[in-house]
Parts: structure tokens; sequence; C-alpha cells
């Protein structure tokens, strides 16, 4: 980590944000840093926000803000999210206590950080009803009604992209797009003082530890959780949890493998969302907790008092 040099020790900023790919120990270093500041975590990942898949979706032992407050059946949403969190956030601030925004959902995280104006919710009835439309038409009728209504969603996506094409026609209903404001959703804006930090770990370590955690969660009993999961109601968010399914049906060798395999491609997301986020302060995590959580909290109080426009 790239220090700051000739900064007095001051208060943290009114928020800071912990962002890294999956088995980077954003959970461990967001408490410590939480502890040490007397503040407290906000998870900011949008599978833990569901209750029945503790062990699926990694979700710390620790109360959490944000975790297990959605029901398997519940169609969770980025702005249902952003409206948790930011009144989260406001709370603590409020109360004079740090919230450590701490998650690897890209999207989820900005959302908790800044006003990204999302587009409400659809309902069941709207979502059941594109669905329909899209089995109806077939894939690529249902994509030329899309491109007809929003050309630019259309011009992002595939034909046979089902949920995400489904998504966009639900949008042009709403007088919304799929299609993402760009400038605001990698703008440096934030509703409040913060600084993001990003913990950098080598691939060969992390590949190793989502092995490590991947043989841990099948000790614990992620097979038959995953199976209660799929037994009950479960919306078509939930359902997309990482290996829901493959852990289910499959056999322990083969699942155990198809969730490395899925695990170490969305670290190799995260880690594009890690190159694009602005301002963000990227943080060596191949050592110690205590030692990562020390520096993130100087650098968060130095950054206090630096001129506008200076980086870490």
């Amino acid at each position: 980590m790239q220090r700051l040099a000739g900064s007095q020790p001051s208060a943290p900023p009114n928020v800071v944000a912990i962002f890294g790919p999956t088995a980077s120990g954003k959970t461990a270093v967001a408490e410590a840093v939480a502890d040490r500041l007397g503040g407290e975590v906000l998870s900011a990942d949008s599978m833990q926000a569901y209750r029945g898949l503790p062990i699926l979706t990694a979700q710390p032992d620790r109360p959490t803000r944000l975790v297990g407050i959605w029901p398997l059946d519940h169609e969770g949403s980025v702005a249902d999210y952003a409206r948790l969190a930011q009144a989260a956030i406001d709370e603590l601030v409020d109360d004079g206590r740090t919230p450590v925004v701490a998650g690897g959902t890209g999207l989820y995280l900005r959302a908790a950080l800044a006003d990204l104006s999302l587009p409400p919710a659809p309902t069941h009835e709207q979502r059941a009803r594109w669905e329909r439309a899209y089995d109806r038409l077939g894939p690529e009728r249902a994509y030329a009604v899309l491109a007809e209504r929003d050309p630019d969603a259309a011009a992002r996506l595939h034909a046979n992209d089902r949920r995400r094409v489904v998504r966009a026609l639900e949008l042009t209903e709403l007088g919304s797009s799929l299609s993402p404001d760009a400038d605001r959703l990698w703008t440096s804006e934030t509703r409040l003082p913060t600084v993001v930090f990003g913990l950098d770990v080598p691939r060969g370590v992390l590949e190793e530890r989502i092995v490590r955690r991947a043989h841990a969660m099948f000790a614990a009993g992620v097979a038959d959780e995953a199976r209660r999961a799929l037994a009950g109601p479960i919306s078509g968010t939930a359902v997309r949890a990482l290996g829901l399914r493959e852990v289910a049906e499959l056999s322990r060798d083969e699942a155990l493998a198809a969730l490395v395999i899925r695990t170490r491609r969305y670290a190799a997301y995260q880690r594009k969302w890690l190159r694009r986020i602005p301002g963000l302060v990227s943080v060596n995590a191949d050592r110690p907790v205590d030692e990562i959580a020390h520096d993130i909290v100087e650098v968060a109080s130095a950054r206090q008092r630096l001129p506008a426009g200076r980086t870490g």
C-alpha cells in the first residue's frame, strides 16, 4: 500500500468502504476496522441479504447489518437494497459512528454510497407477464420488441439472455432503461465523505483460499442447506446464488469442482470492478488482518486532512 506521509491523526471520513473479490478476507478486515473506529459493518453483498443460505453465501458469524434481511422468496433489487443501506448509513453517522460498508457486489456497493437514481423494482405481476411474453414470443422476437422499445439496452444484450431481456422489457414499462448512465455509475461522487479501499490478493493466493473455503462449506453442510432452499419457495434473484443448483443436484465431487470453477470466474469479474471504482485505494491483503485494518484506519484518517484532489 502507498502510505500518506506528513498527515496527523484525525477523525476518519463519514463512511469507509471495503471492496474485494470473494475469499479476499473482506469480512474479517471490515470487522477489525469497525472495531478500531467504533463503527459497524454493513454488507454490500446481494446474496448475503437472503436468509436460508448462510453457508453458501459465507455470511459472517457476527451480527451484521443487511445480512439475512430477505426471505428466499423475496425478489431482491438494487433499489430495495439502496434504500435500506442509505438509511442504515445515515442512522450510524447521525449517531456518531462510522459505517464500514463491505462486500463484493460492485453495484450494491455503489448503491450504498451514491445516489444512482435507480428505477423501482417491478411487481411480481409485471415480472411474470414479461417472462410469459418472452417464452411465448421466443428469444428473437422478444429481443426485437426490446430493440424497438429501448435500442440502447438491446445493444448491450444477447437475445438468449432471458433474465436480462425480461428485466429490460420491465424497465421500458416503468419508463426507465437497463442501459446504465455510465458517468453516474462510475463517478467519484458519494452521498457522504467516503474512502473506498480495495483488497488486493495475488491470484494464486486467492485461488488457494477459494478452494479451501469450498471444502469448508461442504464440511459445514452446504449441500443440505442448498437442497432445503430449493425445496421451498425461492425467488428468481435468490436462485442465482453462486453454485446453488450445482451444490444441491450434483455429487459431492462434481459439486465441489463446479463451485470452485464458478467462484474463480466470479472473482475474476470482481477484479474488473476493482479497476473501475473511482478513487479506490488499493491495499495489500496478503498479510494478517490486524495489519490490513491498521493501514486502512491510518489512511482513512489521513485522507480527512488532505487537500482536495490528492489520492493515496
